[in-house]
């Protein structure tokens, strides 16, 4: 098997649901031997979160937890709770997402782990941060996203309010923190000493509002919601054709005027109201009606088609089956399958350490023998 990135790196993985397990899910791709506590009876909150299931648990659950080992300890347990001290102090790296303090009343915290292990990694999970005022609070994806603003700007402009359709906040903290393990990693490697890396969904929600906060921040304007249409770019949004939905990203001038070619509209690249992006963006309702009355006569696939071949990046709305179908179809190869479990690959493609499908994700406890025994043995590789 080819050397990865992480080989040889351990991760005590003390967090559940999806941001922590998304960001050690990256680094058991990346090569690191990740050992997932779990607490007994129900383990991560995900195994019970369905339907769907399958044979093996819940699909979110397996979503999340691949290249891990399952080791269950019940961290009020005063026995379970040395073994857990014993892993922190071997591990390269900890994860916990507790809410604020709580691993510090277990003896878990950083400060008491890093009196065993001035080298580790301890990257924190929380909803709001670790201030007086914050520590306290609890949080999903759900309601930091109605929090942070990111709702207020998701949906049709005189409709609700409206999530993503996916835990996009969560998300994106797994990202963050795996991006700032990682970092600490190579400071420590620099400096020989690890550190504290906090990462709250709060923080990334506010980062995710991108140009939004950008616009807000510099003129004092709140922005509202749009729905497909990009607040700032104009055309960049859905119209419909003969038989459903178009995506054209029209990013330029010289793109528009390709597009307006195309459409056998080449007058409209010349149209005042048109000329310029903030032009187009002023009188967008004007250029929604001019577009999709020329994209009426033909389906969303054939413009699609015939849009790319002019230089126009258009595409039509495909459902999730229809999006796995088109990326197998571009030799993207999305899928991995471990053991019986089909789950998305990783998106990272590094040409001398590629990530790897070693295991599938574990069953409640899976790995309990054998990790027990190391933690009670030796500290040599487990």
């Amino acid at each position: 098997m080819p050397q990865t990135a992480l080989d040889g790196l351990l991760v005590a993985d003390f967090t559940r649901v999806l941001a922590g397990p998304l960001c050690s899910q990256n680094l058991g791709d990346l090569g690191a031997d990740v050992i997932k506590v779990e607490r007994p009876g129900t383990g991560d909150d995900t195994r019970q979160w369905g339907p769907p299931f399958v044979e093996e648990g819940s699909t979110y659950y397996l979503g999340l937890n691949r290249n891990k080992r399952s080791l269950v300890l019940d961290l009020r347990d005063p026995g379970d709770q040395t073994l857990a001290l014993e892993l922190c102090a071997r591990a390269d790296v900890v994860l916990e997402s507790f809410r604020p303090g709580t691993m510090d009343r277990l003896g878990l915290g950083y400060d008491a782990v890093r009196e065993l292990n001035p080298g580790v990694v301890y990257t924190s999970i929380s909803a709001f941060g670790s201030g007086p005022r914050t520590r306290e609070l609890p949080g999903y994806d759900l309601l930091v996203g109605a929090m942070c603003g990111y709702m207020s700007i998701t949906g049709e402009p005189d409709g609700r309010a409206l999530k993503p359709g996916t835990a996009l906040i969560d998300m994106l903290t797994g990202l963050y923190a795996t991006i700032g393990t990682l970092a600490a990693l190579e400071a420590r490697g620099n400096a020989g000493t690890g550190q504290l890396v906090e990462v709250s969904l709060m923080d990334t929600g506010l980062a995710a509002l991108l140009g939004l906060a950008s616009s807000f921040l510099n003129t004092g304007e709140v922005p509202h919601r749009s729905g497909n249409r990009h607040p700032s770019i104009a055309p960049y949004e859905t119209f419909a054709a003969a038989d459903g939905d178009l995506a054209i990203a029209g990013g330029n001038d010289a793109i528009f005027g390709r597009l307006c070619a195309e459409l056998g509209r080449p007058e409209l690249a010349r149209d005042p109201r048109f000329t310029t992006n903030a032009a187009r963006v002023e009188h967008r309702d004007a250029l929604a009606a001019e577009l999709e009355a020329a994209l009426a006569p033909r389906p969303a696939a054939e413009w699609a088609e015939r849009l790319n071949a002019a230089g126009v990046p258009a595409g039509p709305v495909n459902d999730v089956g229809e999006a796995f179908a088109l990326a197998e179809a571009l030799g993207i190869e999305p899928v991995l399958e471990l053991d019986g479990v089909r789950t998305t690959r990783s998106p990272l493609r590094l040409g001398a350490t590629p990530t790897r499908g070693l295991r599938r994700p574990p069953r409640l406890g899976e790995h309990d023998a054998e990790l027990r025994a190391w933690l009670t043995g030796p500290a040599s590789a487990p």
